[in-house]
């Protein structure tokens, strides 16, 4: 609060001063007066005059006094055009630049601190066009020029930017009271020096650099579209490819706005979320957790008992449970909200050409103004040597194969330690099998803090899996005692005997057969977009897995938003896609949530933050459920409460994670939290009592000593 308070002061000495001089405003007989007595001392002494005011210019426009159109007419008449121009264009922009930087020590901090996120679009429209509105608003004089050295201190703009864009922009109008000062004796009012058409040229120069970037942009286009005939007309508005996530949300919008659309979808709609991801190895995460519970009864005052179940009927639930869900994701339903779903393989002819192949072979092709790509991705299955002879599943092939299995695998071996692989090591572990999880980096789930890897971990040997981190999958092979696999750690090698191999090493975009290479789209791990979602062609977009950076379906359906929406009104408005705040999720027991930055990233990028914990064992919910495991980790800037990141593990802590996304989101802090009421007992109070434990770290211990001073006084 330092600074603001300084800035407060000396905000009240500018005002004083600007108050004494409004008590005897300047004008033309005033300035006529004083240059009689200025140019004689300037003939006199002509470098000391002009270094003395360039030296009163500097200080007079880094104070935002209100001299600055006078010195400006005095230095026309005093140097002439050339030379006053001189003068005054560097003492303005050095001047300016000195209460630009000012104003960013005094106060940038302090307003970042106080509206947190709400700024976040501003600076980043500021990182991207910051030269383009700096530069409009030096030209239109109507702006007053104190105001832009202030606002723009509050943004990310360089200071040597805002320096050489100022330097610029200034001229012009400096160039306009010098010729006015040059003719100081023949002016009789200020009025006419900036007239209308000089306002109205200022303003159009001031448009120059948009009119510009928008003509460079057209080019662009027609160079992306070179050598391709655009139809005369289209049959579609809008084609999606693939019926995962991205693309029924992507068909729903164009559906709702009553485009004409049509969503091509090869294989299952729904995608891999619905029918091979997070709807399967959820429903079974709760079979095997209840499983689990039964096993351990007598953690809750009951007794133990030895679990039997039948593992078909487990899978036979899981199918049952994805049958419950596919009516949300129908063909049905997409027809009935005026989506046309077809049922094939789409490929790319053209920019607005799409080749639809169905399950006879038979082809049809529409035209169409925009596409959106939402292919998805499929599990990546490594080069290992010896993996085709030995078999293996996915999470795409793991569903269909267990249904018709009377017991689970007996010895199993799951290969990575990410999200995927840990959540169906545990449950099959829970499920009775015998479950050896390899992973070649130092640690499962690498992109989490070191301390949340560590507590899965532990829960999971906890279940009997047995963990071999930093361990590299060399080849697989079979022999008479089995299939094994050949891990490498240490310089060491050993053989793991296994009945059967998962493969979860990660998910690959599915980029071939549609036509990108064609077309010439660039791809590399994803399709490449811009900000947009637009690929090289601007009515080729791309949303989901496909097009990165992240993997989760609640992303896919926000980028789908993005891409629908400028696909179809793009041409009016545009919007970037937004990904300042991603939350996810680990679901395995105890699940690992996340949002924002954690300790590892803050440590790697060179952010300074504080780290505020909550441990999970002292939450009256949490002890009465027996669910005491996991912690609350907030990150915040040292010694304020805007929250950059947090981290959950425990008990449903996907579901506790959403208050600190709804928070970041719209710039709250922990103060917020903590002054909100949470319902007792519940876990969400988790929330509140991390925050309780950043105002405790923040308490003025001076403060309390003058209250105690105080009621001691008031007890008399």
């Amino acid at each position: 609060m330092r600074k603001p308070a300084l800035f407060a002061v000396l905000a009240i000495l500018i005002g004083a001063m600007i108050w004494l001089i409004g008590r005897t405003p300047p004008d033309l007989d005033m300035l006529r007066g004083h240059l009689v007595d200025l140019d004689a001392w300037r003939m006199d002494r002509p470098v000391l005059v002009a270094t003395v005011f360039f030296s009163a210019y500097v200080v007079v426009t880094a104070l935002s006094l209100p001299l600055a159109t006078w010195m400006t007419l005095a230095a026309g008449a005093l140097f002439g055009f050339w030379s006053g121009l001189l003068i005054v264009s560097f003492a303005s922009t050095i001047g300016a630049t000195l209460a630009f930087l000012a104003a960013r020590y005094l106060l940038r901090d302090w307003v970042h601190e106080r509206f947190g996120g709400r700024l976040d679009a501003i600076d980043a429209g500021m990182e991207r066009d910051g030269p383009f509105y700096l530069f409009t608003l030096r030209l239109i004089p109507l702006v007053p020029f104190f105001a832009i050295n202030l606002l723009m201190a509050l943004t990310p703009i360089r200071a040597w930017v805002f320096y050489a864009v100022s330097q610029i922009g200034m001229l012009p109008g400096t160039a306009v009271y010098m010729n006015a000062g040059t003719q100081l004796g023949r002016l009789d009012s200020l009025s006419g020096i900036v007239s209308a058409p000089i306002l109205l040229s200022f303003a159009l120069l001031g448009i120059f650099p948009w009119i510009a970037k928008f003509v460079l942009g057209l080019v662009k286009r027609r160079r992306a579209y070179a050598g391709w005939s655009r139809p005369a007309r289209y049959d579609r508005n809008l084609i999606v490819i693939g019926g995962g996530a991205a693309g029924l949300v992507s068909a729903y919008i164009a559906a709702v706005v009553k485009a004409k659309v049509t969503l091509v979808e090869s294989h299952k709609m729904g995608g891999d979320c619905l029918n091979f991801g997070c709807v399967p190895s959820k429903a079974l995460i709760k079979s095997a957790k209840l499983a689990h519970q039964m096993r351990h009864a007598d953690h809750y005052g009951l007794s133990a008992t030895t679990t039997e179940f039948s593992f078909r009927k487990v899978f036979e639930r899981i199918h049952a449970v994805i049958a419950a869900i596919e009516p949300h994701d129908s063909v049905e339903r997409y027809e009935g909200l005026g989506v046309e779903v077809l049922q094939g393989h789409a490929r790319l002819i053209d920019p607005w050409t799409v080749e639809i192949t169905d399950a006879d072979g038979l082809t049809q092709r529409l035209t169409t103004r925009s596409v959106v790509l939402a292919t998805g991705a499929a599990p990546f299955v490594p080069p290992l040597p010896g993996l085709d002879k030995v078999g293996h599943l996915t999470s795409d092939t793991l569903w269909e194969e267990m249904v018709r299995r009377d017991a689970a695998p007996k010895r199993l071996v799951v290969l990575g330690g990410g999200p995927i692989g840990c959540e169906l090591a545990q449950s099959f572990a829970r499920l009775g099998s015998d479950v050896t999880q390899i992973e070649m980096l130092p640690r499962l789930l690498i992109r989490e803090d070191e301390d949340v890897a560590d507590l899965v971990k532990a829960s999971m040997e906890a279940d009997g899996v047995t963990v071999l981190t930093g361990h590299k999958a060399l080849s697989c092979g079979a022999d008479k005692t089995g299939k094994w696999i050949e891990v490498e750690a240490d310089g060491a090698t050993r053989r793991i005997v296994f009945d059967d191999l998962l493969v979860a090493v990660g998910r690959a975009a599915r980029l071939k057969g549609y036509g990108l290479e064609e077309l010439g789209i660039p791809t590399g791990r994803v399709i490449e977009t811009n900000e947009y979602l637009e690929t090289l062609y601007p009515n080729i977009y791309a949303a989901g897995d496909v097009a990165g950076p992240y993997q989760f379906t609640h992303t896919a359906a926000h980028q789908a938003w993005f891409a629908s929406v400028n696909a179809l009104f793009g041409t009016f408005k545009r919007f970037k896609a937004d990904y300042r705040v991603v939350p996810w999720a680990t679901f395995t027991d105890p699940e690992a949530a996340r949002v924002g930055l954690n300790e590892q990233e803050a440590r790697d990028k060179g952010i300074a933050v504080e780290v505020t914990r909550y441990g999970l064992d002292d939450l009256d919910r949490a002890i009465a459920d027996g669910s005491t495991e996991g912690f609350v980790k907030v990150l915040t800037p040292p010694g304020k409460d805007r929250i950059l990141g947090v981290t959950i593990v425990g008990e449903h802590a996907g579901d506790l994670l959403a208050e600190f996304v709804f928070a970041m989101k719209h710039g709250l802090g922990l103060g917020k939290i903590l002054g909100t009421i949470h319902t007792y007992p519940t876990l969400a109070e988790a929330n509140k009592f991390a925050a309780g434990e950043w105002r405790k770290a923040h308490v003025n211990e001076r403060a309390l000593k003058l209250l105690e001073r105080f009621h001691a006084w008031r007890r008399g």
